[in-house]
């Protein structure tokens, strides 16, 4: 398939073009769970579990595209009494953003292992074949990491998002795809993040939607 957004991408940062395969490797594995309907789990911690919570809202309503719900969800919704409701909501490519859940977090990080409040939802939520995306700056956050272990487990994907030298995410090959920006301060690290997984999200939403 083409990849115009990562050439966008490109353009715009050339400073991540080492990374342009890795890219599309990542969009394809997304892609296909989605082709096997499959979900993403997200998650990441201070700045990256925003951008797990913003990559989530990108996949679960329309980002570039038009994403009109199916005719016969549409006509049973019209059916139940509402045709502004059916007119309005749009299909979702269904994501988790494991970062969200606070008061199941707040038990797990309270009765069990503050460290362990990702991987005991992978467990509930994670079937094989589902993507997992784990964001760490630095590669070493010991929550993604196992979370990480229990989606490897679980038979999920696993891709990285990190930063610097790849810390953990990088050497423990558990990952599928490590993206790792080539910036070692957070903040710069953080922004070609958005970039990249703006650019990823518009890639896996053209392979569905095409208006």
């Amino acid at each position: 398939m083409n990849y115009p957004h990562i050439e966008e991408l490109i353009g715009r940062h050339p400073e991540l073009a080492g990374l342009a395969i890795d890219l599309e490797k990542v969009c394809n594995l997304i892609i296909e769970a989605y082709h096997n309907s499959s979900k993403v789990l997200v998650c990441g911690n201070g700045g990256s579990c925003s951008d797990a919570g913003h990559i989530v809202g990108e996949l679960m309503k329309g980002f570039h595209k038009k994403r009109p719900l199916p005719l016969e969800l549409k006509d049973r919704i019209v059916q139940f009494g509402s045709l502004d409701l059916a007119n309005k909501l749009q299909t979702s490519l269904r994501a988790v953003d494991l970062t969200a859940m606070t008061a199941l977090n707040t038990a797990v990080a309270n009765d069990i292992n503050p460290e362990y409040v990702f991987a005991q939802q992978v467990t509930g939520f994670a079937d094989p074949g589902d993507v997992f995306i784990g964001i760490s700056t630095s590669g070493n956050s010991k929550s993604v990491h196992f979370a990480a272990i229990a989606a490897k487990a679980a038979g999920a994907v696993l891709i990285g998002l990190t930063g610097s030298d790849g810390g953990i995410m990088q050497k423990c090959a558990l990952y599928d795809e490590v993206v790792c920006v080539p910036e070692s301060i957070t903040y710069r690290i953080q922004e070609e993040h958005i970039a990249i997984y703006h650019a990823i999200c518009a890639t896996v939403e053209e392979a569905f939607f095409v208006e």
